[in-house]
């Protein structure tokens, strides 16, 4: 559904918002590497996501990338909708140009209130909401036996 420049945004988005605050920045260097994504790939997006407001960074000695509050309340809606538009969210799950309610592909229907939930789900749940539930995540999957 998403290209990978979306999912990689997404992924460097949930990264800040679990290892920056408005204290602690984090050069694309250190984000490239932690997630093994391509430093000047990530870079490009990175500053996309800062041109939109979703992200923020300093220049300089201590500068680099981090979330402030503000930017914790935004959205992974606003960050796909940054790097692939929304338009990917209301295409049809085999690409056919002419499906619709009224000209349905097979599978129109049996996806249509799955992809209606996973939208609500990105519009309603902050950058914030999204990185506590993966620290919960994780949590889980360390104290699984």
């Amino acid at each position: 559904m998403f290209s990978n420049s979306c999912k990689y945004a997404i992924r460097a988005v949930l990264y800040l918002a679990t290892h920056t605050d408005e204290e602690k920045k984090v050069k694309v260097e250190d984000i490239a590497e932690a997630l093994d994504i391509p430093k000047h790939f990530l870079a490009k997006l990175l500053m996309q996501l800062t041109k939109h407001q979703i992200i923020s960074s300093l220049k300089g000695r201590n500068g680099g990338f981090y979330l402030t509050k503000q930017d914790r309340s935004k959205t992974l809606l606003n960050v796909i909708e940054a790097i692939d538009g929304l338009s990917k969210m209301r295409e049809c799950v085999l690409g056919l140009d002419n499906c619709s309610d009224e000209r349905p592909c097979p599978y129109h229907f049996a996806v249509g209130e799955f992809k209606t939930k996973f939208y609500d789900q990105l519009r309603d749940e902050t950058i914030q909401m999204c990185a506590e539930r993966i620290d919960e995540w994780e949590l889980k999957l360390i104290n699984t036996p």
